[in-house]
């Protein structure tokens, strides 16, 4: 980590900007330390990309910051409001996530339209809340932002990996979440699929307003345009973090993944490949 990022790494965690902190995060499981002292803040409008190697905590990072998780030592923080001293239900709406464990839980009978609006409240079934006319347009309203308007009535069991999503990522803003975090939203995609859900987290990313942006990916080649921060992990270890044309550099993704990486940057778009 170069002094830029220690920098970054000491400052207090609180502030009107920070929308996310950890400090100090381990999380040991069956006695294996998944992370390992985790110093990362995330500012309002930042778009962050995390990256590493397999079994790097990447997903543990995700769900630890999006409350599903409480870490062994260290604290988290989300608006201000500390894991473990206030509701985390109410909070989770603050700190939407979609990831494919989400997906696995929700009942494939669901149509997509109920899907999206139990984003209102973080659940996983309409049954245990009231929705509002004005959040079923909402609901309908963002299914189209995503270009998935007309699965509104579709059962969420029915449909293709691409188009599931679409419809978790229109979920995610049901609640105008102040952070969105997307644990590989373009996994299990082909390519005509992977790069229509990149255009579209580019739009999303490419406004100017909320909410801050998590995406943890295997691959460079699947991070918009907009994105502004990256984050690297190895062993559980945060290998380097900061702005993007900092982070992103063949010498750092080589040292993180363990083996010789050319990185270039064309229109926008990251690509990577072997040095050998």
């Amino acid at each position: 980590m170069n002094a830029a990022d220690e920098r970054t790494h000491s400052e207090a965690p609180h502030g009107s900007d920070v929308v996310l902190a950890l400090s100090g995060v381990d999380l040991v499981r069956e006695g294996r330390t998944i992370l390992r002292r985790i110093d990362w803040r995330v500012r309002r409008g930042e778009r962050w990309a995390v990256l590493g190697p397999n079994g790097s905590g990447k997903t543990t990072l995700l769900r630890v910051a999006s409350l599903y998780l409480h870490p062994s030592r260290g604290a988290v923080d989300v608006l201000g409001q500390r894991l473990g001293r206030t509701d985390t239900r109410e909070l989770r709406r603050h700190a939407q996530l979609t990831s494919a464990a989400l997906a696995d839980m929700l009942q494939p009978k669901l149509r997509a339209e109920d899907v999206v609006v139990t984003g209102k409240y973080a659940a996983l079934a309409p049954w245990w809340h009231r929705y509002t006319a004005a959040d079923r347009r909402k609901a309908r309203a963002l299914l189209d932002r995503f270009g998935c308007r007309a699965l509104a009535g579709a059962a969420f069991g029915t449909l293709s990996s691409g188009e599931r999503q679409r419809v978790l990522l229109a979920r995610t803003l049901m609640s105008d979440p102040a952070l969105w975090l997307l644990d590989e939203p373009t996994a299990g995609l082909d390519l005509g699929g992977r790069e229509q859900l990149v255009a579209l987290l580019g739009t999303v990313a490419a406004d100017a307003g909320p909410p801050s942006i998590v995406m943890v990916t295997h691959h460079v080649e699947e991070i918009p345009p907009a994105f502004t921060h990256a984050l690297l992990l190895a062993g559980g270890r945060v290998h380097a973090a900061g702005a993007i044309e900092d982070v992103l550099t063949s010498d750092r993704l080589s040292s993180c993944f363990g083996v010789p990486l050319t990185l270039e940057r064309r229109d926008g778009r990251w690509l990577a490949w072997s040095a050998d």
